[in-house]
């Protein structure tokens, strides 16, 4: 489930004589900007090829994890895991490989000319490939008990924390076919689900509507909107208004999810890697984007499935691929 963490999480429990960089050193094989599970995974697979890799880990080191709490669905822990424990575990086996990393935010890229160029606030640094693993973070609702209530009843991912509210009534937030299919999932678990929606209509495909409308779990509240969340030590009712009467009602409910989609980091990218027309990277083959030598790992161009298993996995592929380019580039 979702917490308050923040990053500062990792760096007061990171290792505490970590591998420390030469100041002097720019230039690496490979340079991976971000450190959640795609970018340590990246990490951990570069260094283990051989290659001289770095991480900027940016303001946020180990990603979205460090605002989960409890992680039961991520292979190899049998009780499940916190999430900020699982970065700093992972953070350790990178740095363990001979990863260098870094705490530092990325601030402009030149993927114009090689090496490429990553600039910091404090530094730049050159690399002969580049993988971009800065994720993507939930759009939120802007309320302040969506803050006070994160991960005590308020969730971004009905796949990660769904089992976690068996038997409540639940509240999911968006009209598009990500919350059609986020209110579906959690009629498992759920004794009503109430899609909130601020129109009259649902966006979500014709297939999805129908979908949603012949579960008799799912009870469709129109034109309207979710403007306070209240509760003692968790979550336990949200307050609805309709937007066109004004009226306001009070729903008795454990969760609430909102699901009206996520803003993927790649602002700093923009006019170097093609991006689609929510900003997520186009992929041109595999982990590949449209620059050769510069990859891309997790959720980051992944609007599917976001899960951190998923992300270690794409972090996998494109040092996999980062391998076989430098490689192939050495050969010529």
């Amino acid at each position: 489930m979702m917490s308050a963490n923040t990053g500062a999480t990792i760096l007061e429990n990171k290792d505490e004589s970590p591998k420390m960089p030469d100041k002097k050193k720019t230039k690496f094989d490979i340079v991976i900007i971000g450190a959640g599970p795609s970018g340590y995974t990246a990490g951990i697979y570069s260094s283990r090829a051989g290659y001289d890799t770095l991480i900027l880990s940016g303001i946020l080191p180990g990603g979205q994890l460090v605002n989960t709490t409890e992680v039961e669905n991520y292979p190899g822990f049998e009780k499940g895991i916190m999430g900020p424990d699982l970065m700093i575990e992972m953070r350790k086996q990178t740095q363990r490989m001979g990863t260098t990393i870094i705490d530092d935010e990325v601030v402009d890229v030149d993927f114009r000319h090689k090496p490429f160029k990553v600039l910091t606030a404090s530094e730049e640094y050159e690399g002969r490939a580049v993988i971009i693993a800065t994720g993507a973070n939930p759009r939120k609702l802007g309320l302040a008990g969506e803050q006070t209530f994160a991960g005590k009843g308020v969730s971004y991912c009905a796949t990660c924390d769904g089992p976690f509210f068996r038997n409540q009534e639940l509240i999911v937030v968006g009209g598009g076919d990500s919350a059609i299919e986020e209110a579906t999932f959690l009629t498992k678990f759920a004794t009503t689900v109430h899609l909130v929606h601020r129109r009259e209509s649902l966006r979500a495909s014709k297939i999805m509507q129908d979908r949603a409308e012949k579960n008799n779990k799912i009870k469709f509240h129109w034109n309207s909107a979710v403007i306070d969340i209240k509760g003692d030590q968790k979550m336990q009712q949200a307050v609805l208004k309709n937007i066109k009467t004004g009226e306001e009602k009070t729903l008795n409910v454990g969760g609430l999810f909102v699901a009206i989609g996520h803003e993927p980091n790649t602002k700093l990218f923009k006019n170097q890697i093609d991006l689609d027309n929510e900003g997520y990277i186009i992929l041109k083959n595999k982990t590949h984007t449209n620059i050769e030598g510069v990859f891309a790992a997790g959720d980051v161009h992944d609007r599917n499935y976001r899960q951190a298993i998923t992300a270690a996995g794409f972090g996998c592929m494109a040092a996999i691929d980062v391998d076989k380019y430098l490689t192939d580039s050495s050969e010529k």
